[in-house]
C-alpha cells in the first residue's frame, strides 16, 4: 500500500463488536519487523522482553524468535522501540505467481476466519504490487474488497510480508493499538507537497503514534527549527510557535501570523525567554547528548509544564542504541514521563515524547488532639 497525501489520519476505527478466533495453530515464532540495521537492537529488546525465547532466522529489516514454552496474547505488541510490527509467524510460501502463492498461503492458514489482511514488502525498495496481493488474498479468503487497509482494534489479522518477488512470509496478529492496525506499522500519510520539509511528516507519525494532545493557544519553540517543518505541523495544529535556529526557516513558515523567529543559537537564548511554552520540541542533526543538553537547559526555566517535549535522537551509528535507556533517565530526571519509538518516517533515530508526570494529591495527616488533664470541680 502507497501512502497518501493527507492530513494526520484520524483514530483507529471503533472495535469490532465481534472479532475472528485465533487460529488453531498458533505458529512457534514471534517475528518482529524493524528498519533496516535495526535488527540487533529489537533482538536485544525483545530478548530482554522474552528471555525464555531463542532467536531464529532474521533477515535485513525481519527478526524472528522461537517461542519454545511461550505463547504470548493475541495482541502482543511489546514496547520494542524499534519493532514497526510484530506478529505470530506460521512460515514461507513460495510459489511461479502470485495465485500459486495464494492457494499455499490459504492452505497454511487453514479454516481460520480472519477479519482483516495486511500485506507489505520487507524491503520497501521491493518492486511488488502489495495492493493487487492483498486484493488477492482477500477475494481468496471471502472477504470484501473494498474494505480499508487499516484494522480496527481487536480484529485478527491475516499477515503477508512480501520477502522477495517469489517468497511470502505468513501469520497473524491481533490489533492491540493504532500501530498494529496498519499494514506493516507504517504511517500511511506521504509527504504533501506544500510541506517544507521532511520534519512535518516525522511530526504528523509521532502526534497519531503517541497520541499527543497538541491544543490550539497552546505555545511551541522548536530547537533547530529550519527550514521549519515541524513549525509548519504545529501551526497548522492551532498551536504559537517560536522557531530557533541561526538559519532562516522558509518564506511560507515565516509569513504565518502565529510564528516568530529567533534567529540564535538555543544556548544564546535567555532562560527567561523560554518559561511560557507548553511544548519543546526539537529534531536537530547533533549528538544526541547535545540534544539533551539544550532540553535540559530549555526545561530549567520551567518550559513544558503544560505539555512536553518531543524530540529525535539522532543515532551517529547503531551501537548508540545502546544508551537509549540512559537518554530516557534523563527525562525523568526532569519530572517527565518518556516513550520512545522509531518511526517509520524516520531515519536512524528515535523519537522520544516526554510528559510531565501526573502529580498526586498529598495524603492528608490524621490530625490528633491532645487530650487535656481533667479538671475536679
Amino acid at each position: 500500500m502507497r501512502p497518501t497525501p493527507a492530513s494526520s489520519p484520524g483514530p483507529a476505527p471503533a472495535a469490532v463488536p465481534s472479532p475472528s478466533s485465533a487460529p488453531p495453530v498458533r505458529g512457534d515464532f514471534l517475528l518482529a519487523t524493524c528498519q533496516g540495521g535495526a535488527e540487533d537492537a529489537l533482538a536485544e529488546r525483545l530478548a530482554a522482553l522474552l528471555p525464555q525465547a531463542t532467536r531464529a532466522a532474521w533477515r535485513r529489516g525481519i527478526v524472528t524468535f522461537r517461542l519454545g514454552p511461550l505463547d504470548p496474547p493475541d495482541d502482543f505488541f511489546p514496547d520494542s522501540v524499534y519493532a514497526r510490527a510484530v506478529i505470530r509467524s506460521l512460515g514461507q510460501v513460495a510459489g511461479s505467481d502470485d495465485a500459486d502463492r495464494v492457494a499455499k498461503l490459504v492452505a497454511l492458514v487453514g479454516d481460520t476466519s480472519f477479519d482483516a489482511v495486511h500485506a507489505w514488502c520487507r524491503d520497501p525498495r521491493t518492486d511488488v504490487d502489495v495492493d493487487a496481493i492483498r486484493r488477492r488474498i482477500r477475494a481468496a479468503r471471502g472477504l470484501p474488497d473494498d474494505a480499508p487497509p487499516a484494522a480496527a482494534p481487536g480484529q485478527l489479522v491475516l499477515d503477508c510480508i512480501v520477502d522477495g518477488p517469489d517468497r511470502w512470509w505468513v501469520g497473524w496478529h491481533r490489533v492491540a493499538n493504532r500501530s498494529s492496525g496498519l499494514p506493516g506499522g507504517m504511517h500511511p500519510v506521504a509527504l504533501p507537497a506544500d510541506k517544507v520539509s521532511r520534519a512535518w511528516l516525522k511530526l504528523d507519525e509521532a502526534v497519531a503514534t503517541f497520541d499527543i494532545p497538541l491544543q490550539p493557544g497552546q505555545r511551541a519553540v522548536e530547537l533547530g527549527a529550519a527550514p521549519g517543518g515541524a513549525s509548519q505541523r504545529l501551526l497548522e495544529a492551532g498551536l504559537a510557535v517560536v522557531g530557533v535556529d541561526p538559519a532562516l526557516v522558509d518564506p511560507r513558515v515565516a509569513a504565518h501570523p502565529a510564528f516568530e523567529q529567533w534567529r540564535m543559537r538555543a544556548r544564546d537564548v535567555r532562560l527567561r525567554m523560554f518559561r511560557d511554552f507548553d511544548w519543546v520540541v526539537a529534531d536537530m542533526n547533533i549528538d544526541p547528548r547535545s540534544t539533551l543538553e539544550a532540553i535540559e537547559r530549555v526545561l530549567s526555566a520551567g518550559a513544558a509544564r503544560g505539555g512536553g517535549v518531543i524530540a529525535t535522537l539522532k543515532l551517529p551509528d547503531w551501537s548508540r542504541a545502546a544508551e537509549l535507556p540512559a537518554w530516557l533517565d534523563r527525562f525523568r530526571g526532569c519530572g517527565l514521563v518518556p516513550s520512545a519509538r522509531q518511526l517509520s518516517t524516520g531515519g536512524r533515530e528515535i523519537c522520544v515524547v516526554a510528559r510531565r508526570a501526573a502529580r498526586q494529591p498529598r495524603p492528608r495527616a490524621a490530625v490528633t488532639r491532645r487530650a487535656r488533664p481533667r479538671r475536679d470541680r
